[in-house]
C-alpha cells in the first residue's frame, strides 16, 4: 500500500498498488482464521457447558443426601441409586413449599420427597428428613448447613462421607456448596441425574434448557467467586 500526497488536493490520496494486495489478503486471512477459531471455541463451550454443570463424581459411602425439590422422576432415580449403590441411609433436605403451604399435608420439600419415596416402596426405617427454614439467598447452602447440624446433634457417629443427589446442571453448584460446608477430610460426592425436561445434548434449542443452563451458570459463578 502506497501513500501519495497530491499538492493539488487539500487532503491525502491513498493508492493501493499491486504490491499492497498480498498484505491486504494476508490481513483478511488472519481475520477469517481468528473469526473461525472464535466461532469454534464458542460452539465447543456451548456444547460442553451442560456437561460441565451436570457434574457426576460419586464417592464410596453409605449416606445419600437427596435435594427435596427434585421432580418425581428424579426422586425415583434417587431411589434406584440408593438400592444399587450400597447405601444404608437416605436423607431428604429441603425448604418450605412456596405455594399451598397451609393446604398441604407436607410443609417442606424434604417432607414431600420423603413421602414420594415411601409411596414408591422405600423403606421408611432407612429414611431421615431434614427440613429447613426459608432462605432466599441460598437454599442449597441452608440445606447443607441444616443437614450438618442435624447430623451433629444425632446419635450417629461423625460423618465421613456422603453423596449428594440432585438434578443435572444444578450439580456443580450443589457440590461446591456442600464441600464448603463439609470440608476435607469429609468426602463429598455428587450425582447430577439426567434431566427429562429438555435434550441435554442440545439444551440451547429449548427455552427450558436455555433458562436452566444460563441461570445455573450465573449462580455457579456467583457462588464460586462472589459468595
Amino acid at each position: 500500500m502506497s501513500l501519495t500526497i497530491d499538492p493539488q488536493c487539500a487532503g491525502l490520496c491513498i493508492k493501493i498498488g499491486a504490491a499492497g494486495l498480498p498484505n491486504l489478503c494476508s490481513i483478511l486471512g488472519v481475520l477469517a482464521i481468528v473469526l473461525l477459531l472464535g466461532v469454534s471455541s464458542l460452539g465447543f463451550f456451548v456444547v460442553n457447558l451442560h456437561g460441565f454443570l451436570a457434574k457426576n463424581d460419586p464417592v464410596a459411602t453409605e449416606v445419600l443426601v437427596v435435594e427435596g425439590w427434585l421432580p418425581d422422576y428424579a426422586i425415583a432415580a434417587a431411589m434406584t441409586e440408593f438400592q444399587t449403590g450400597g447405601y444404608k441411609t437416605l436423607i431428604t433436605v429441603g425448604a418450605p413449599v412456596p405455594r399451598g403451604f397451609h393446604l398441604s399435608e407436607y410443609k417442606t420439600f424434604a417432607e414431600v420427597a420423603a413421602a414420594t419415596l415411601v409411596a414408591q416402596g422405600f423403606n421408611p426405617h432407612q429414611l431421615q428428613i431434614v427440613s429447613t427454614d426459608y432462605a432466599p439467598e441460598c437454599r442449597t447452602q441452608n440445606a447443607a448447613t441444616a443437614f450438618k447440624h442435624y447430623w451433629a446433634s444425632s446419635d450417629a457417629p461423625p460423618i465421613q462421607s456422603m453423596n449428594v443427589f440432585t438434578l443435572g446442571p444444578h450439580a456443580r453448584r450443589t457440590w461446591l456448596v456442600f464441600r464448603k460446608v463439609f470440608p476435607a477430610p469429609i468426602q463429598v460426592g455428587i450425582i447430577g441425574t439426567k434431566v427429562l425436561a429438555y435434550n441435554e445434548r442440545s439444551w440451547w434449542r429449548s427455552s427450558e434448557g436455555v433458562r436452566t443452563v444460563v441461570a445455573e451458570s450465573i449462580a455457579y459463578l456467583y457462588r464460586r467467586f462472589g459468595g
